[in-house]
């Protein structure tokens, strides 16, 4: 597979050419020349669709508590779901897909015509927002780059800008960007984050009160 890049010729391994395709999966995830996460999430809806209807029985079992249910669904089917969430680029189409997913994994016998709103399900069930999970995981990991040596490849990552032009009109929604808007709406810097994350207990408070940010954060955005 190529990205942005023509073969002027073709090459060999081992005397033979290797087989060009739009996709492969690496530990795990599924690489596409064009970067993004669409066929990532995808898959890891379905991995986790899938496990959740092996453990039906158990959701439908009166001899377990909904505790020990949502633990189970934590344990098993949102760490399938999430594998690699860390690193994803995110869209507020595919933020939508995972909260439906969240919302509809039900463990609490609701049945027609009794109605609940997804506020009050999430909140009965003692989970959070999936969009405030998802930048939890996100914010732990760049915990743990930050605590890296700056020569490493990871925390060179964090600031490394491609050589190359962008496109012409509105840019994509990237990791980065997603990142840095976080910053700025946590009046942060990368040097204030990277001597907060130097403190683990430090950084895991500023990682738990990551969900009042987000709040005042879509406060501010209906004000304007």
């Amino acid at each position: 597979m190529t990205h942005n890049v023509e073969m002027s010729a073709p090459f060999k391994v081992n005397g033979k050419e290797p087989r060009q395709t739009d996709n492969f999966i690496y530990l795990g995830s599924i690489i596409t020349p064009e970067g993004g996460t669409k066929e990532e999430i995808h898959s890891r809806l379905g991995k986790a669709r899938r496990v959740f209807r092996e453990m039906n029985n158990t959701w439908r079992s009166a001899q377990y508590s909904t505790s020990t249910k949502l633990k189970l669904y934590q344990s098993c089917v949102v760490s399938t779901l999430l594998y690699r969430s860390e690193c994803w680029r995110i869209t507020e189409t595919d933020l939508g897909k995972l909260r439906s997913f969240h919302t509809t994994c039900r463990m609490l016998r609701i049945f027609l015509p009794e109605k609940i709103t997804n506020e009050d399900l999430l909140r009965r069930c003692k989970q959070e927002d999936m969009g405030t999970i998802i930048t939890k995981h996100r914010w732990r990991w760049i915990g743990h780059v930050l605590r890296k040596d700056p020569q490493s490849t990871a925390r060179a990552a964090l600031h490394w800008t491609p050589e190359d032009k962008r496109k012409r009109g509105r840019p994509r929604t990237s990791w980065r960007r997603t990142v840095e808007g976080e910053m700025k709406a946590m009046n942060q810097t990368w040097g204030s984050l990277t001597r907060l994350a130097q403190v683990r207990q430090g950084w895991r408070k500023f990682v738990a009160a990551l969900h009042t940010i987000r709040c005042k954060g879509r406060r501010r955005r209906r004000r304007r």
